[in-house]
Parts: C-alpha cells; sequence; structure tokens
C-alpha cells in the first residue's frame, strides 16, 4: 500500500501540541511499518529540515514543492492544486485538518486535535480565524474515509459540532516520550511553579499569575518563583500585563521556548506544575510534567479530566481561590505530593507512542 503524509505543519519548525504529535507520530509510524510504501509531502517557501532518518528509508520518499503555503491554502479551497497530479498513493493521511485534493476519488484520514477555535472564536485572532475558513474543516471532515480524534471528548465534539456520524471517528490517544522521566533532584537554587506551553488566551496563564500573587502572600511560598516556559502565540498582551503589574513581578519569568530535548531538564527542576487551560482535546504538557515526577494541578475542563482522571487535582479554571488551594494542598501536605506523583507514574503508562502509531496504521491500511 503507498500512503501519502501531508507534512506542511512541520515547516515552522515549531513545538506545539500538534506538532509533537506529527513528528513524534510519523516517526514511529514510519519505524514500525517496513512493509507499506510512503511519500512524504512537504510544501512552502521556507522550511525546516524533516529529520534526516525519515528520508533516509528506502520505503519512503519525498515530494517537495516551493508554493508559500498560504497561497496553497487558498488554492486549496478551489480544489487547486489537485493532489492527485502530485503524487499517486492509496490513501492520505493529514496529521491536522488541512487536506488537500477536496474532490480527490483518494482514500483520506485526517486527525482532528480540538474544536476550540467553534467553541471560543474570541480566543483567535483574525488571520487565524481566516486560516479556519480556508480549511473549510467541516466539508473535509464529512468527506474523509475515517477521522482520528486524540480524545473522546474530541470526537464527541465532533460528533456534537460538525455532525459527523460517531462509527467514522476512531479514537486514539497521543502517547509521551521515553526521553521524560525522573532525574535525581540536586540541591538548586529557590523552588518554583512551572506553566509550559504556548502563551495564548486559551491556556488561561493569566489567572496562573493571579493564583501566584495569592500563594505568595504565605511564609511558604515566600521564596517561590513561577517559571512561565513556551512561545508567545497569539493575543498574548493580556499575559504580560498581568505579570507586569504583579506585587511579585520579579519573580515571574518568562524563559521561552524550551527545545523539545531539553524539556525533561525544566521539569525535574520544577515542585509543582500548573495547567488552568480553558480548552484542551489532549494536553501534553500535564502528563509531560508527570513523567517527570512532577504533581500537577490543572483544568477540569475539556479532555484533561478524561486524560489525568484523579492522578491530578482539577480545578474550576475560573475560580483563582481553588487554583490555590490545590497548590497549598500539595505545598502543604507532603503526603497528597507524593500520592499525585505516584498516581501520575501510573498515569502516563497509558500514553505509549507505540501504540499511537499501531492503531493508527490500522486505521490507515483499513482505508484501500
Amino acid at each position: 500500500m503507498h500512503i501519502l503524509i501531508d507534512l506542511r505543519l512541520l515547516t515552522k519548525g515549531g513545538a506545539t501540541g500538534i506538532e509533537e504529535y506529527t513528528t513524534q507520530l510519523v516517526g514511529h509510524l514510519l519505524t514500525l511499518d517496513q512493509k507499506n510504501k510512503y511519500t512524504l509531502f512537504y510544501n512552502g517557501l521556507r522550511k525546516a529540515p524533516l529529520p534526516r532518518e525519515w528520508l533516509e528509508r528506502s520505503n519512503t520518499s519525498l515530494v517537495d514543492r516551493h508554493i508559500p503555503n498560504k497561497l496553497f491554502d487558498l488554492l486549496n479551497r478551489f480544489n487547486l492544486p489537485k493532489l492527485d497530479a502530485i503524487a499517486k498513493s492509496d490513501a492520505i493521511f493529514s496529521p491536522h485538518f488541512n487536506i488537500i485534493s477536496r474532490d480527490s476519488e483518494i482514500p483520506h484520514v485526517m486527525t482532528f486535535h480540538d474544536l476550540s477555535f467553534i467553541h471560543h472564536p474570541e480566543f483567535f485572532p483574525m488571520r487565524k480565524k481566516f486560516w479556519h475558513w480556508l480549511q473549510k474543516y467541516q466539508d473535509r471532515a464529512k468527506r474523509a474515509s475515517r477521522i482520528i480524534a486524540v480524545s473522546e471528548f474530541t470526537k464527541w465534539d465532533l460528533v456534537e459540532c460538525l455532525s459527523i456520524k460517531p462509527e467514522k471517528i476512531v479514537t486514539i490517544y497521543s502517547g509521551i516520550q521515553n526521553e521524560l522521566k525522573p532525574m535525581p533532584r540536586k540541591s538548586q537554587g529557590r523552588p518554583f511553579m512551572l506553566y509550559l506551553g504556548a502563551i495564548e488566551p486559551r491556556k488561561n496563564v493569566s489567572a496562573a499569575i493571579r493564583a501566584f500573587n495569592i500563594l505568595k502572600t504565605s511564609s511558604k511560598f515566600r521564596d517561590w518563583q513561577f517559571v512561565i516556559a513556551g512561545n508567545f502565540g497569539w493575543l498574548y498582551q493580556d499575559v504580560l500585563k498581568e505579570s507586569e503589574q504583579s506585587p511579585y513581578r520579579d519573580d515571574i519569568r518568562f524563559i521561552g521556548k524550551i527545545h523539545p530535548s531539553d524539556r525533561v531538564f525544566i521539569y525535574n527542576l520544577a515542585e509543582l506544575f500548573i495547567y488552568p487551560s480553558f480548552f484542551e482535546g489532549f494536553g501534553f504538557p500535564p502528563l509531560e510534567a508527570q513523567a517527570c515526577g512532577i504533581p500537577v494541578v490543572a483544568s477540569d475542563r475539556t479532555s484533561l479530566p478524561e486524560i489525568l482522571g484523579d492522578s491530578a487535582l482539577l480545578v474550576n479554571p475560573w475560580k483563582i481561590d481553588d487554583i490555590v488551594s490545590a497548590a497549598q494542598s500539595i505545598v502543604f501536605n507532603p503526603g497528597e505530593r507524593e500520592r499525585l506523583i505516584s498516581a501520575g507514574f501510573e498515569n502516563v503508562k497509558r500514553f505509549n507512542w507505540v501504540k499511537t502509531a499501531s492503531k493508527t496504521l490500522e486505521v490507515l491500511t483499513a482505508t484501500r
């Protein structure tokens, strides 16, 4: 079987959850499957390099085009250019819903990560809203042969919001990198709580800063810092404003993008991980923190209760006092801290990239 994978979302070389999903899944898929033939479709004027090991496999080829992706998306809305003319294949896989060749007779499999842009359009700038419009996501979801949802929450959101038949959707959880694990804890400087992820309205980082302000009034938290790691996404100005207005702004540190290979170190240095996101289709960072032995406070909304269960303290992201109480419970109660660490280790055993790749391959090869 010949499978074409659309890799355009990797061109910027970012580290978002969707890019993490694509990089890990494709890498494991190519390692797992030596039988089928793969074509990797890559396009854009400026592109981050793909992993060399992907291109060195005897059953893998690359179709590399140099059309500006914004123009490509616009042409694609009118079904141009046709992918059938670019590369022959038996199935097309898109790790995101920016499918190409809408009217193609080639079976399509696409992954949906979340529908936050439908539920909370106020969290997105106009350029992102325009991109979603270009993709004709509902039309393409209905035309797809199968849809992969990264959580049961996302599956049923697709059913309710886009009127997709549930039997067309298969839930396949993402995995966690094996490199994320506990490291020997050495004496360090001041303790800190950590947020890692994109800095944008959906992630609710402002609420975490307000909670930190309250926590700092306690003697137990007097020496603590709040480390905020990750790229500035869009509409992040309110987060900066919240930090600048904090009486403890000198203890709030923005450290920018963390290279994937360095995430294990920042997680292991933290005492507490906080993730009060309003909307998640899956939620990598809380699981990554758990894999490193760090107790987690997270939102009780959307997919996070499904992914975390009782292995984290789940709070109402709209209630600052709930976030504060959960953090205090972990710091003031060593028994609760140890319970969460142990429960976290058990929880992350459910998420494995080899299992994700194997189940995805089953879906792809069943589309003939």
